[in-house]
């Protein structure tokens, strides 16, 4: 149930506040009076987009509150819209929300019908849709759904492997032809620039030798002079001595120690080179293998690097072709049984749909005689057979189109055919009436000018209807006809003022003594 709704500074709407009943609750005011807005307001609020001129001139945001009462538990819901970047904001018990959360809530919140909805009904698809809400096994569809879209997936599969097969199949002997050369050299990642490194090192070898030949002599001397190790030596027992004699060498034995031991580290590492040195690579070889890296990335014309990955690309589209046979067995029997199970799905869903179109059928009958129409009337729904998956008769179903018969002696045609703008109105009235009854959901009914086209006896049918509705259910109605706005519990009137070279939409609550003189002007018998 609505109970508070709150319009802020959107289009004409500086600031309106409206507290509704249970029951019904009516506005009316003149055509361009701005009771279009109080319903974008609405709709807004429950997940449409509005522009950013719906915001008033010179404000930097249109807000939209109200406060909804779910299974006895207040919620309410805020959006607001910018002004300088369009984007919205919504607010779920002052907490941010998605637009995705309220618009699963809005089935729950409100059921809103206008002349779009009118337009609505004359679609085939919609009235499937309706039908489908009579069901008494409602799941059949999420299964029907899941299963289509599961086919539809398999089948994708199917296609992908068989295009995927075929542009392969036309590459197969270039692939085996590249595999082959590759698997012939047998390259390895980072295997040119290990060898290129190997051959470098082999270059400098003759330098390496002799460097180290000559530094190991500086540490060990020769027969031109004595070694840093004798030097050393020397040096070792003047320090120590120093040491004895005055304090500030006290440390320096130590210091000469530490360098020892560095020149020996150092005098190991140069025999290291020197035997590395001694150990002479296989030139040829390395040459050899180079030249047989660099004759294959000429021949397939991309670098070593790109050819390694290759191979494996190779690998994998040759062991794809070998078990594509198998992989499409496995598809096929995939969308058997998924087939098979649609199959029998439908079995059940489409006589369930003939059974809910006969009651369905029957309802609205009812409904609609009690809007006016003919006791001759009759309502059908016929069915057109569709394959849901082509190459399974056993997989159609049956879709459902709206019949009716409004006078006797005539056929039955499509709705879309013969109904008039009134016919339409009361149509739309009974089909809200049923789903109202039909759900456990109590969204508030909001009827923008159901009453459209309809006048005279018929049209206080409708207000018989509307007040019998809105005795177990929340109603919101806009209308121009006083026969309706006089069953209404709480009477608006929205009213457009200009002030100050600026125009305001504004809405006021009638009270009980206000009534009469606003039916009187909406029934035309008000004097100027």
């Amino acid at each position: 149930m609505l109970e508070l709704l709150r319009i802020h500074d959107l289009a004409l709407i500086e600031d309106i506040e409206m507290e509704f009943s249970s029951g019904m609750n009516v506005l009316t005011g003149e055509t361009g009076a701005g009771k279009s807005f109080i319903l974008k307001a609405l709709n807004f609020l429950t997940g449409d987009r509005l522009d950013t001129d719906m915001v008033r001139p010179g404000k930097e945001k249109a807000v939209v509150e109200a406060l909804f009462v779910l299974d006895g538990e207040e919620t309410v819901l805020r959006r607001e819209l910018l002004a300088e970047s369009g984007r919205s904001r919504l607010f779920l018990n002052d907490r941010l929300c998605s637009q995705e959360l309220v618009r699963e809530m809005r089935a729950r919140l409100v059921l809103h019908t206008s002349q779009h909805g009118q337009q609505k009904l004359l679609q085939p698809s919609f009235q499937a849709a309706i039908l489908d809400d009579f069901l008494a096994r409602p799941d059949l569809l999420e299964v029907k759904e899941r299963l289509s879209r599961r086919l539809a997936d398999c089948a994708a599969r199917i296609e992908a492997l068989d295009q995927a097969r075929l542009a392969l199949e036309d590459k197969r002997d270039v692939l085996e032809y590249q595999r082959q050369e590759i698997e012939k050299i047998a390259p390895k990642a980072g295997e040119e620039e290990e060898l290129e490194a190997r051959r470098a090192a082999f270059r400098n070898q003759a330098g390496i030798a002799e460097n180290a030949a000559k530094a190991r002599g500086a540490l060990q001397g020769d027969e031109d002079g004595p070694g840093l190790y004798r030097q050393l030596t020397s040096l070792e027992k003047a320090v120590d001595a120093l040491a004895g004699m005055l304090d500030e060498f006290s440390d320096a034995p130590e210091m000469l120690a530490g360098l020892r031991i560095s020149l020996q580290e150092l005098e190991g590492r140069l025999r290291g080179a020197e035997r590395g040195a001694d150990q002479a690579p296989d030139i040829e070889a390395i040459e050899s293998r180079l030249y047989a890296l660099a004759q294959l990335k000429r021949k397939l014309k991309r670098p070593l690097e790109s050819i390694v990955a290759l191979h494996r690309e190779i690998t994998e589209n040759l062991d794809f072709l070998d078990d594509c046979a198998l992989n499409r067995k496995g598809l096929e029997q995939e969308e058997r049984e998924l087939g098979d199970a649609l199959a029998a799905l439908l079995a059940e869903l489409n006589p369930a749909r003939r059974k809910a179109a006969e009651l369905l059928g029957e309802a609205l009958q009812e409904e609609l005689k009690g809007l006016g129409f003919s006791e001759h009337l009759r309502v059908i729904f016929k069915f057109n057979p569709q394959v849901l998956y082509a190459g399974r008769e056993d997989c159609t179903e049956l879709r459902a189109r709206l019949f009716w018969q409004p006078n006797p002696g005539q056929p039955p045609q499509p709705l879309d055919r013969i109904a008039s703008g009134g016919e339409l109105s009361r149509f739309l009235l009974a089909v809200v009436s049923l789903i109202s009854k039909n759900t456990s959901e109590r969204p508030t009914l909001i009827f923008d000018e159901v009453d459209s086209g309809v006048g005279g006896l018929t049209l206080n049918r409708v207000a018989e209807s509307l007040q019998k509705l809105a005795a177990s259910r929340q109603m919101l109605l806009i209308t121009h006809w006083p026969q309706l706005a006089s069953r209404a519990g709480r009477h608006f009137v929205v009213e457009k003022e200009v002030l100050d070279g600026k125009t305001y939409t504004r809405c006021t609550r009638l009270a009980p003594e206000g009534i009469p003189a606003e039916l009187s002007r909406m029934s035309g018998t008000v004097k100027e």
